[in-house]
């Protein structure tokens, strides 16, 4: 089956940052293709996927002709069918590097640093003068009064947290983020201002506050694993005292990362397994989300090593961000020394193990990169944190769901997004073999679908040479 003459000149036409390919407008009819709709239900081969508009318009099973005559064909033997992904953490503030989300099949990002930027783009998206996944945009960060990042809005107490969430708000953020050293009163002032708003707040689990407290005060999701070794540790109430106390110095920041690298290996050998399935059990019954974050933690922990930073995909970064992802210019990393790096990867080790224990107990999960991060690659990493996701425990089927169902749960979304069904939005993937053979084959990508526009893999391979191109113009400046 072929598509029309003038509709495939159209799709293999060059793309550049800052267009898309406009809609159909015809009806498009994915034919004898395999459906993981990522409810949970098996695969479904031989169906026939219906595209009008922007929706999936029909699914059913496939017949031989049975293509509507109005509609142009993809011929989908032997190819599969998934939900676009989601990569629910990332950090990106470059346009002209958007189309590597969607070149990966990643259809839809969490901003989880929102800047006016973000705001723009989604516009433009929706005008269609932008190339680019979803965006659902956070605040920016919420610290404490020195926030561990510049231009962070740090506050002291309960008035300024209630401020700095009415302010959010008013700029438009879709939720509030929260980080490490939010003092406990503001946090709380947080948590009730945000429902006040109709807000989620989402992030870090300040070192001020237990992830229990957390969870029960309704802290949407938890970023990184932030909070639960501490939590997990029989050893907890010393070691969080020690971090409160060290929240006031001069350098909160240096001076509580100190105390957490000291500490690493006491706080591994303290982890109580009893106590910490209790803690995943009350996460999973109060819906606290976890985004593992596993790709960071994984590069955080192995950047010394030659052999993992040896990544063929840094063509495409471009040199002033390679240049942060030198650990001996990271303020968090300079100062390691090469036991700090051991000790780095055992709690990367455990940390693996416990997204297992959380799986096995309940505890939902969200697919995130923290994309800009050392060795956090724009979309291809979502297909890394997949991976990790499938080795720390979960099925294929869970991880994919962690970008997909999951993600539009989380995001309130699910009537529309995140699984193959009749009446939802048409953001798809189509892949060369089965992923839930080997969730590796979610990297290959035969072609992407988001609102209803297919762009097929010519048109992918065009858009990552592009960028790849970008990168290099600027090695040269």
């Amino acid at each position: 089956m072929k598509l029309r003459a003038a509709w495939l000149l159209l799709l293999l036409a060059p793309l550049v940052a800052g267009r898309v390919v406009p809609a159909q407008d015809r009806p498009l009819v994915f034919a004898d293709i395999t459906v993981i709709d990522a409810t949970g239900s098996p695969a479904r081969p031989h169906r026939m996927v219906t595209v009008s508009g922007k929706k999936i318009a029909q699914i059913e099973e496939y017949r031989r002709g049975g293509e509507p005559k109005t509609a142009d064909a993809i011929d989908g033997r032997g190819k599969f069918l998934i939900p676009g992904l989601w990569d629910m953490h990332v950090h990106w503030y470059d346009e002209r590097f958007l189309p590597l989300f969607l070149a990966n099949g990643v259809t839809g990002v969490r901003q989880m640093w929102g800047m006016p930027m973000h705001q723009q783009w989604r516009r433009r998206m929706q005008e269609g003068s932008l190339v680019g996944p979803r965006e659902f945009i956070a605040s920016a960060i919420i610290d404490g009064p020195k926030p561990v990042w510049p231009r962070s809005v740090g506050v002291k107490d309960a008035a300024e947290a209630e401020a700095a969430v009415r302010t959010s708000r008013k700029n438009g953020a879709d939720f509030i983020k929260v980080y490490s050293l939010l003092p406990r009163d503001a946090y709380f002032a947080i948590a009730a201002e945000s429902k006040r708003e109709g807000l989620p707040f989402a992030g870090h689990v300040t070192f001020a506050v237990s992830l229990s407290e957390a969870s029960d005060a309704g802290q949407k999701s938890v970023e990184h694993l932030t909070g639960v070794l501490l939590a997990a540790s029989s050893r907890e109430d010393q070691f969080r005292k020690e971090l409160v106390e060290a929240m006031s110095a001069d350098n909160p920041f240096s001076a509580t990362g100190a105390i957490n690298q000291r500490r690493a290996k006491e706080l591994r050998e303290s982890y109580d397994p009893v106590k910490a399935a209790a803690l995943y059990r009350r996460l999973a019954r109060n819906r606290t989300w976890q985004t593992p974050t596993l790709t960071v933690l994984r590069a955080m922990a192995n950047l010394d090593d030659p052999r993992f930073i040896d990544d063929p995909r840094l063509k495409y970064v471009a040199p002033s961000v390679r240049q942060t992802w030198d650990p001996h210019a990271d303020f968090r990393l300079k100062q390691r020394t090469k036991e700090d790096w051991n000790q780095a990867r055992l709690t990367y080790d455990l940390y693996v193990k416990v997204v297992g224990e959380m799986r096995r107990e309940g505890v939902q999960f969200l697919a995130g990169t923290d994309v800009l991060n050392p060795f956090c690659f724009p979309g291809f990493s979502l297909h890394d944190e997949l991976a990790l996701l499938n080795g720390a425990g979960l099925t294929p089927m869970e991880a994919i769901q962690a970008a997909t169902r999951g993600a539009a749960d989380y995001l309130g979304i699910l009537d529309s997004f995140g699984t193959v069904e009749k009446g939802k939005t048409a953001d798809l993937v189509v892949l060369d073999a089965n992923p839930l053979d080997d969730i590796h084959n979610t990297q290959k990508i035969a072609g992407v679908m988001i609102g209803g526009r297919y762009l097929p893999k010519a048109s992918l391979e065009k858009m990552l040479g592009d960028v790849e191109a970008v990168a290099r113009l600027s090695e040269r400046r």
